[in-house]
């Protein structure tokens, strides 16, 4: 693995955990009853001397996941070709960035994740996000039911909006990029300079998200800042959104239908992050 001294990566992830939502919650925001934790979305940001890049990762990318310790039995795991979903839910966090380490290479310096509630906060504390869709978006089963056109989110249609895939004709990889742009019209909003420079300002939108917002130990308030400050320049013409490259979005598995990253492609899309190079 090469190491990427002096440059942060952090490792962004979307969870569906329900912590924090009430059982009216569950079924206004249609996100079900289902135990545990599993990811929505995995970004990659990483920011170095070249501006920010915001790397989607497909939750359902076909990796190999290293050796690990079942939290719940004590029972040992080889390493084993897997969904990268697959890590988060069988090994939690930990494993997930051991997941995206070996398989990327590069070094996760920052793990943050938010849940289904912190989500609806976050987006809610900012006044909601502008957003302007190209068609209708209608989605039984996250609840999306968002007319074309330009128009403002509140957290519980910008959740649906985000969590939606099968109207997307690429499904998971679709899904990926309606997250980034989503996130981009929320970076926009949450991390203009006013807010970014004055922290009284910046702390109500982060708390907003705190109660189901999950950090490692070294994460501090000044580094959420960052990273929302980082999702603005990826977003805003001071960096890059890039999906890993992809040569089969529907490679047949014994796991199921999973998305085949192009290995010669991405490995150089690696490498350059890792060296802090631009891309391509």
């Amino acid at each position: 693995m090469c190491r990427c001294a002096e440059r942060p990566q952090d490792l962004v992830v979307g969870s569906d955990s329900r912590e924090g939502l009430s059982e009216q919650d569950r079924k206004d925001l249609n996100t079900g009853s289902a135990e545990g934790r599993r990811t929505d979305s995995v970004i990659l940001l990483h920011t170095g001397a070249n501006g920010a890049t915001m790397l989607s990762l497909p939750r359902d990318s076909w990796v190999t996941l290293p050796p690990y310790v079942d939290p719940g039995t004590g029972r040992s795991h080889r390493a084993a070709p897997d969904k990268l979903n697959a890590a988060f839910s069988l090994g939690g966090p930990d494993l997930l960035v051991r997941t995206v380490e070996r398989n990327t290479g590069v070094r996760v310096d920052h793990y943050a994740e938010i849940g289904f509630a912190g989500f609806v906060g976050v987006v809610d504390a900012v006044g909601g996000v502008d957003l302007c869709l190209d068609k209708a978006v209608r989605d039984e089963d996250s609840g999306a039911d968002l007319p074309a056109g330009c128009q403002t989110l509140d957290g519980a249609e910008a959740l649906a909006f985000v969590r939606q895939r099968k109207q997307e004709a690429q499904g998971d990889l679709g899904r990926t990029r309606n997250q980034q742009r989503f996130l981009a019209a929320l970076a926009r909003k949450a991390a203009t300079p006013s807010t970014l420079a004055d922290p009284s300002k910046a702390f109500p939108t982060l708390d907003a998200g705190l109660d189901t917002l999950i950090v490692d130990t070294c994460t501090q308030l000044p580094d959420l800042m960052g990273l929302f400050e980082a999702l603005r320049n990826a977003t805003g013409g001071r960096g890059r959104q890039l999906n890993v490259p992809v040569a089969d979005p529907d490679l047949r598995t014994s796991k199921g239908s999973a998305v085949k990253w192009d290995d010669r492609r991405a490995r150089a899309l690696f490498d350059a992050l890792c060296e802090d190079r631009l891309p391509g």
